[in-house]
């Protein structure tokens, strides 16, 4: 039995970006991002399965487009960046379910607490830049209950809607360098 090479990616912020979507009084979605994340992938030869994905998001970098709310957010009553400066993914499991499609399990933390989420991952293509880097593309999208997470803050509008959706979708496209 042969071993495949274990090959070490490191994640590419100037082409990549991590997105969020929420409901906002159920009528449109609020989109946001996360402007400081790092990531790390490892895998064995040419495939993913079995591939190890860690990620990290520090709070204080969400940007929603509005400083006001992007101050609410980072508040306790939201992440309390100053408490949990960080959310967190570490792969249990990365699965292909398709030509170019991967099921990735693990653990995501936010605010201090830790649920098991699936997320799908599209690979995009591997290929070298023109300066002789090898790159690497996927598009990670999934959705995970706010609630689930301790982000419960929520006001009820004057026709008895809510102001925020309990679905948070999420949509990351990230470009990966070999290390």
């Amino acid at each position: 039995m042969t071993t495949q090479a274990i090959s070490q990616w490191n994640l590419d912020p100037t082409h990549s970006e991590v997105q969020f979507k929420v409901r906002h009084l159920v009528i449109s979605n609020v989109t946001g991002t996360f402007r400081n994340f790092s990531a790390t992938l490892e895998k064995a030869g040419d495939d993913f399965n079995g591939a190890k994905v860690s990620f990290t998001a520090h709070v204080d970098s969400i940007d929603t487009n509005q400083t006001d709310r992007d101050n609410h957010l980072k508040s306790p009553e939201f992440f309390d960046a100053a408490q949990f400066p960080t959310i967190e993914f570490v792969s249990s499991s990365f699965e292909k379910s398709g030509d170019n499609t991967y099921s990735v399990k693990g653990h995501l933390t936010m605010k201090g607490i830790t649920r098991e989420v699936e997320l799908s991952a599209e690979l995009g293509g591997e290929m070298v830049d023109p300066w002789g880097n090898r790159k690497l593309g996927f598009e990670v999208s999934g959705t995970v209950k706010r609630e689930d997470f301790g982000l419960t803050w929520s006001a009820v509008t004057e026709a008895g809607g809510v102001v925020v959706g309990s679905d948070v979708k999420l949509l990351f496209n990230v470009q990966f360098a070999a290390a």
